[in-house]
């Protein structure tokens, strides 16, 4: 499995950047992706998902500005970031088999505690928003 997130950069505060995570290794279509970002001294904090049913789940704080979507045919999952905002920066990991800290799946939830050292993780791609 491999996941390759790019796309991250540095922009002022409304501004806007695409993320991209290229997969392969594994089924794409039939799997539940996840960005997770992780700013600066911060613990991880699920933002959004994108099932394999093309469902879409979005964070309070990234709804009406974020939108993923996955395109099956490229093996690719993207996140466009609109009207970016100071406090969106830091570290973007696109993921799989995202679970929570008690070994649950993480599903469709929108909260809960993450725990990076299950599932699969790319290397992650800096956004950094500053005027």
């Amino acid at each position: 499995v491999q996941l390759v997130e790019s796309g991250g950069g540095l922009v002022q505060p409304g501004a806007s950047l695409r993320l991209s995570c290229s997969a392969s290794g594994f089924t794409f279509r039939n799997s539940c992706l996840y960005w997770v970002p992780q700013a600066p001294g911060k613990g991880l904090e699920w933002v959004s998902t994108a099932t394999f049913g093309a469902t879409t789940f979005y964070a309070a704080s990234v709804k009406g500005r974020f939108t993923i979507t996955r395109d099956n045919a490229k093996n690719t999952v993207y996140l466009q970031m609109n009207s970016l905002k100071p406090e969106d920066t830091a570290v973007y990991y696109c993921v799989r088999d995202l679970t929570t800290m008690d070994g649950s799946t993480w599903g469709t939830r929108t909260a809960g505690q993450i725990n990076k050292g299950v599932g699969y993780w790319g290397q992650g791609t800096q956004v950094t928003v500053s005027s």
